[in-house]
């Protein structure tokens, strides 16, 4: 089997901002749709791994593009698995539009963990080295990997209150919930006379349905912000992310 999949899609009138492009939460889902459908056609999906007591988490990510699909506009993504180490996996891919044309690309990070124990898979013997046999590090993906990020603010400029629309089938607050509440803290006016060109968020901790998160901004004279979202009640930091404006 092709060690590259390839998922077509079309951006949806509802898929699209108030620019007319994808929005980056619905880019972000189709990134997570891709690598499921990916990894289940190759024998690790989630079904096969939710029966074993086991499932995929995301740990980093970051997405770099030069434009966005726009309104009813057709394209591409592709998804291929980097690298396979004992703890974690890094998995890349690569966003076409309708030319054919390469216009972002996407770095992800994952870990395998038991559903019940929280604790970490050996991913280089699980399965007798599956997952190991797909690797395909001859793929270029010329963006760089997730970076570290440190957050010095202490005021919050936002909050938010996870409810019912933020929690997924695991019961925590979906991956890319995340990433919309954090574009919230942008006025429209703002990403109006700016342009988002990459996006990155690291994972630490989850949240839960009823829980308050403050969210701490850090600003570069370059337009490029720091984010960390934070449990209100412990103050435990739930994710961390960085955006570069031009």
């Amino acid at each position: 089997m092709e060690k590259v999949a390839t998922t077509k899609y079309v951006c949806e009138p509802f898929h699209a901002d108030f620019s007319g492009h994808i929005t980056l939460g619905v880019l972000g889902n189709h990134l997570l749709n891709c690598a499921g459908q990916h990894a289940t056609a190759r024998g690790f999906g989630m079904a096969r791994l939710n029966q074993e007591d086991h499932t995929w988490v995301l740990s980093r990510m970051a997405i770099e593009f030069e434009e966005l699909p726009r309104q009813y506009e057709q394209f591409e993504i592709d998804t291929w698995v980097e690298n396979v180490y004992r703890l974690f996996t890094d998995r890349n891919f690569a966003l076409r539009n309708c030319d054919g044309r390469i216009i972002g690309y996407a770095r992800t990070v994952w870990a395998m963990i038991g559903m019940e124990s929280r604790k970490p898979m050996d991913l280089e013997h699980l399965y007798d080295g599956l997952i190991s046999s797909y690797a395909y590090p001859e793929r270029e993906c010329p963006i760089e990997k997730p970076g570290r990020i440190k957050v010095t603010a202490k005021e919050p400029s936002g909050t938010f209150v996870a409810h019912y629309s933020d929690i997924d089938v695991n019961g925590h607050v979906n991956s890319v919930r995340y990433i919309e509440h954090v574009m919230d803290l942008f006025s429209i006016d703002y990403l109006r006379q700016h342009r988002l060109h990459r996006f990155e968020i690291a994972y630490v901790s989850e949240s839960y349905c009823g829980d308050k998160l403050h969210l701490f901004v850090d600003k570069d004279e370059d337009e490029t912000y720091s984010v960390e979202v934070r449990q209100a009640v412990t103050e435990i930091p739930v994710c961390r992310c960085k955006l570069f404006m031009s």
